[in-house]
């Protein structure tokens, strides 16, 4: 649903009060980028995400699961390879048995592994591997539609679109129940495809609000922080 520039303008403003901020931290890996951006679908994120990342990461002899976003590893603690080679059953007993989808979904477990299985045959192996293929639109755009063949993917790309995100990709958002719940809060129906339109056209208008350059990552980020702690 195309927006008028008086409510694009709202749109704007309330993001700007929100004072959107550059990402600061990060996984240390690609495995746990994996990780999250399955199981965060769905589930509570402080209670249950990140305590599920963090415990496998600690299963994998890595006690720094998130690290400062300029200080990247130089070499993978977990690569893509580590989590492809786990089967479902020993995924589980290190995570939960968690679906993808309340009908017919498989388990996460079982998601993540095959997300890392598609990475791996993409030849990217590490975090460092993956920020690299977000340089190469043909190449993403290729990963990107072997990654949507998954069973459990979901519908908009979701997941998928998340784990870019989570390698550094800032021009990306994460369409969740929390962004488009504070759309409806501003009186805005919503969708995932509509939600993404909306912030990326409001960024160029914050960022002149606030006189620096803000991403839609940075706009996601501060959204999904506010309604958690509404």
């Amino acid at each position: 649903m195309p927006l008028t520039q008086e409510q694009l303008d709202v749109i704007a403003d309330r993001i700007a009060d929100l004072n959107p901020q550059q990402r600061t931290r990060r996984w240390s890996s690609i495995s746990l980028c994996i990780l999250d951006a399955v199981w965060s679908i769905g589930a509570h994120y402080d209670n249950v995400v990140t305590p599920l990342v963090v415990k496998f990461a600690r299963s994998q002899g890595v006690s720094s699961a998130v690290v400062p976003v300029d200080e990247l590893p130089k070499d993978d603690p977990i690569p893509a390879s580590s989590l492809a080679r786990f089967t479902d059953d020993a995924l589980l007993s290190l995570t939960n048995s968690q679906l993808t989808s309340t009908r017919g979904g498989v388990t996460k477990a079982h998601a993540s592994i095959a997300y890392a299985q598609v990475l791996v045959d993409s030849g990217v192996e590490s975090l460092s591997d993956a920020i690299e293929a977000l340089g190469d639109k043909a190449r993403l755009a290729s990963i990107d539609a072997e990654l949507a063949r998954v069973p459990g993917d979901g519908q908009h790309g979701i997941r998928r679109g998340y784990l870019w995100m989570l390698v550094g990709d800032d021009n990306r958002i994460k369409p969740d129940r929390m962004i488009l719940g504070w759309f409806r809060s501003l009186g805005v129906p919503s969708d995932p495809a509509s939600a993404e339109d909306y912030i990326r056209a409001a960024a160029p208008i914050v960022s002149a609000r606030l006189q620096r350059p803000v991403t839609p990552w940075e706009i996601d980020h501060a959204i999904w922080n506010y309604a958690r702690s509404s």
